[in-house]
């Protein structure tokens, strides 16, 4: 008998987890969420295709359809997922991920490698300032060591010699993108070119700050709009639906 899940956090980066666990006890609160991740081994290719395989593997066994959350390499793959299998996705939240849905941190990493005649940890002490904003030097040394995992274990398609393009456009199933108005690698620009493709019931959310790592900084914001959210598209007296929406946190 398949399992009853239907809230599922796709966590791809193995390194940042910590950053996913104030927003995953919020809303366990009110829902519960199954988390699946993927690891990445060092001796094996960087790779979306690995990782999107397993997770069909594993939603194959589950009832559906099901809500999925990501933080950006876990918001593409649940994107390249919804695209390809819409029937089975309840909703898709994303966070952190642009209407460029390639771009994450490590595409700035590598440009910069490029740009800048400077050892890895003085770029990295960059990302570190784009990623988190402003930290202390003891802060900065222990977050270069998290971006360096990263860069080994996450299946982020880019790399120094190769950049990966993912068709722009939206899902089938309702879609919620939230972003932050602080982010230097998900810019304002990048949220805001999701509009184009939003449909009458998806919902674009913007937090004023709290850098990359917003729903670190916020949970409660974030989780928030995300069980507003569910509970919309889960309402069965809608009747009309609204127009896609825009909102600013206060």
């Amino acid at each position: 008998m398949s399992e009853k899940v239907e809230n599922i956090w796709i966590s791809a980066n193995n390194s940042f987890q910590r950053f996913d666990a104030h927003l995953l006890r919020h809303l366990s609160r009110q829902k519960q969420v199954a988390r699946w991740e993927y690891y990445q081994h060092q001796d094996e290719p960087s790779c979306l295709e690995s990782a999107l395989a397993l997770l069909e593997d594993y939603l194959d066994s589950l009832e559906m359809p099901v809500n999925l959350i990501g933080h950006s390499t876990g918001g593409l793959i649940g994107l390249l997922y919804a695209r390809k299998h819409p029937q089975r996705v309840k909703s898709l939240s994303l966070l952190g991920v642009g209407y460029h849905p390639e771009i994450d941190w490590q595409i700035h990493y590598h440009t910069l490698r490029l740009q800048l005649p400077c050892s890895q940890d003085i770029i990295l002490a960059q990302m570190v300032q784009k990623v988190f904003g402003y930290q202390n030097q003891y802060n900065t040394k222990g977050l270069i060591k998290l971006l360096k995992q990263d860069l080994l274990t996450s299946p982020s398609p880019h790399s120094i010699f190769h950049r990966s393009i993912i068709p722009q456009g939206g899902i089938e199933s309702p879609l919620m993108v939230c972003g932050c108005d602080n982010d230097d690698i998900i810019d304002g620009h990048s949220l805001m070119g999701w509009q184009q493709f939003l449909k009458s019931e998806d919902r674009l959310w913007i937090c004023p700050r709290g850098n990359h790592f917003f729903h670190y900084f916020y949970p409660h914001d974030v989780s928030r709009e995300i069980l507003k959210f569910w509970q919309a598209i889960a309402s069965e007296n809608q009747q009309i639906k609204p127009e896609a929406q825009t909102v600013y946190a206060d």
